[in-house]
């Protein structure tokens, strides 16, 4: 069997294409009696293949030329396997501790071959609808972004590699139109695509189509995501894009990836935590109440962008004579200018979280894509209660982020909404 033209694999022929491949049959020891291969793939868009042998494991991740979940008729670039082979190394390469390796990529067959990340591993998601607390979990997410980002900015490159990298990224052109499209405007207007929580958040989706000033608030944070190459981002982290342990935490699934605007990253976090802090009473029990967790979720996202801003900056601060060319070491050469500099820079970063944040909640409610924390909660008028306050929410954050000084301000906002 000949591997050199494009053709989706099944279990037989991954088993073949495993053995003429030395960097992912040398994984597994060469031995294939006893492999137990299983299809994974529960996300919208790729095949999954776990591979688990006696001596060895590993996944192999194959794009689908159209969007899965939909079918032939939403046609979609397989290239979209190229650059996330390319972020994962990249970023792996930045944040080794919580990126999956990379064992081979084919652009041929669109296949990325990668680390197995073994039981007890879950998606963080549902650890989120479970009630599980991580307790490394913000730290690692502040680690992972602020190197992936820090590192992939012209705080760290010359203007020459940022550009060069910038024009790659360009390629990914597809998937960032299909963020256009459900983040920023379908969830605007009246689309095929949209569904929600109905009758219950007919109103309410209504309501988002004519609300003005939401509209120009959403309008600013879309140029902003097509036009502004500031880092080497994921492109859609949220809780479905991590893999959790009590004490490891693993971003996946890059596929989004290009030269954006840093926010969109930690907003798309941020955000998914404050949906999963609005699902929880839908998930209350008379044994578990939940509140006790609503607090760990809160704390998690304090703890979470203060500990990215405390390592951004210490980043920033430790090669500020290195390549970066964004502020050359000879104009701001004193602490006093540097500490202006930083301070409205992550003030900037901080409300651009917010709003992409925002923008991400609202999507989640009334547009294509909905989050399991809610699709869960199997009572559509209890799960339309709690979609609602995280819809209203997400909208003052969009409409009034620019009024929040710090992640406290946010945090005590969320708990009055609740």
């Amino acid at each position: 069997m000949s591997f050199d033209e494009f053709k989706p694999l099944n279990e037989k022929s991954l088993v073949e294409y495993i053995k003429a491949t030395p960097a992912l049959s040398s994984r597994l020891g060469d031995k294939y009696d006893d492999l137990v291969i299983k299809e994974v793939g529960d996300g919208n868009l790729n095949f999954v293949f776990i591979v688990v042998g006696s001596t060895g494991s590993l996944v192999i991740k194959q794009a689908l030329p159209y969007i899965r979940c939909i079918g032939e008729s939403w046609p979609m670039t397989k290239e979209r396997a190229y650059f996330e082979a390319t972020t994962l190394r990249k970023h792996g390469g930045l944040s080794p501790d919580h990126v999956p390796e990379v064992y081979h990529f084919d652009r041929t067959m669109a296949l990325i071959g990668m680390r197995y990340l073994e039981p007890p591993h879950i998606i963080l998601r549902k650890g989120l609808v479970a009630g599980i607390e991580y307790p490394f979990l913000a730290e690692h997410m502040a680690d992972y972004m602020a190197k992936t980002l820090f590192f992939t900015s012209l705080l760290y490159h010359d203007t020459t590699e940022h550009k060069r990298a910038v024009t790659e990224f360009c390629g990914n052109v597809e998937l960032c139109r299909l963020t256009e499209q459900v983040v920023f405007s379908d969830p605007y207007r009246v689309s095929t695509f949209n569904r929600w929580t109905s009758p219950y958040l007919d109103d309410d989706a209504k309501a988002v189509r004519e609300d003005s000033a939401l509209k120009l608030e959403i309008s600013e944070l879309k140029s902003m995501f097509c036009e502004r190459a500031q880092a080497l981002i994921h492109g859609d982290l949220h809780t479905g894009s991590v893999m959790v342990t009590q004490d490891s935490t693993q971003v996946i699934d890059p596929e989004f990836s290009f030269y954006g605007p840093m926010g969109f990253d930690i907003g798309a976090y941020l955000g998914n935590l404050i949906l999963a802090f609005f699902a929880q009473d839908g998930h209350a029990t008379e044994g578990n109440d939940r509140k006790e967790y609503k607090q760990w979720i809160l704390r998690t996202i304090e703890q979470t962008w203060n500990m990215f801003n405390k390592r951004f900056i210490a980043l920033w601060d430790q090669n500020k004579d290195g390549p970066g060319e964004a502020y050359l070491a000879d104009i701001y050469n004193s602490t006093e200018v540097m500490q202006l500099v930083q301070e409205k820079y992550m003030r900037s970063l901080f409300h651009d979280s917010l709003g992409f944040g925002a923008a991400k909640m609202i999507r989640r409610i009334v547009g294509v894509a909905h989050v399991e924390d809610f699709e869960s909660i199997k009572e559509d008028e209890e799960r339309a209660v709690c979609e609602r306050k995280a819809l209203e929410f997400g909208k003052m954050l969009l409409k009034e982020r620019r009024k929040f000084k710090c992640i406290g301000e946010v945090v005590s906002a969320i708990q009055q909404q609740s």
